[in-house]
């Protein structure tokens, strides 16, 4: 299927926190409770639609733990998005995002769009991380901020396709040049407009317990 644009997303966060799971959620429209944790990295691939462009969105998800951090540094390169996750019920995992942030600034351009995503948020009974918190977080590093769940799907459409309106809207005021690969975008093959939703060899095995 041809698109107007390619972005590379890549998705951080704490091991457990519902990475695999937002992205299945995302590319399959289901719901895995049971994973094993990724190893080092894992892809998944779905076309959406900006202002009636499609648009192919390049998602890899990395692995929470310490261990892997060398291997998934390598892939904030040339990311055009990031989405950063914590868990609501678990603070740390919300004490841990200023470190996450750090490591994606320090190995991507500037203009890298960042979505902080309070995952989990049908487990709000069991909530740690209040979501004032986490607006004032994000207000105070420059990031769009939601709260979702992977398990009912709430916001996690909203979540990846804000994230690429964003880009979009950098490309359109001039800020992300294009033809700067650095900056996680290949313009595609043309402009055969496709409806929202439209999944193009969408896969991921999933890593992380997570709702």
């Amino acid at each position: 299927m041809s698109y107007a644009y390619l972005f590379k997303y890549i998705i951080i966060g704490d091991t457990g926190v519902g990475k695999s799971c937002l992205l299945l959620q995302f590319t399959d429209k289901r719901f895995q409770p049971i994973h094993d944790l990724t190893i080092g990295v894992e892809f998944g691939t779905r076309m959406i639609a900006i202002e009636n462009k499609p648009v192919k969105l390049q998602i890899w998800d990395t692995a929470g733990q310490e261990t892997f951090r060398s291997i998934t540094r390598s892939y904030y390169r040339d990311a055009a998005g990031a989405l950063l996750v914590y868990d609501i019920t678990r603070r740390e995992t919300f004490n841990h995002l200023a470190s996450w942030l750090e490591d994606a600034r320090q190995h991507t351009n500037a203009n890298m769009t960042i979505m902080l995503i309070g995952n989990k948020c049908d487990l709000a009974h069991r909530r740690a991380v209040s979501t004032e918190e986490g607006e004032q977080f994000a207000k105070e590093q420059g990031l769009i901020f939601m709260e979702a769940s992977a398990k009912t799907a709430q916001n996690v459409e909203e979540a990846f396709i804000e994230t690429a309106a964003t880009i979009h809207r950098k490309i359109q005021d001039g800020v992300i040049d294009v033809s700067n690969q650095s900056f996680g975008i290949k313009i595609g093959y043309g402009g055969i407009s496709g409806p929202s939703g439209v999944r193009d060899g969408s896969s991921s095995q999933g890593g992380g317990c997570c709702s």
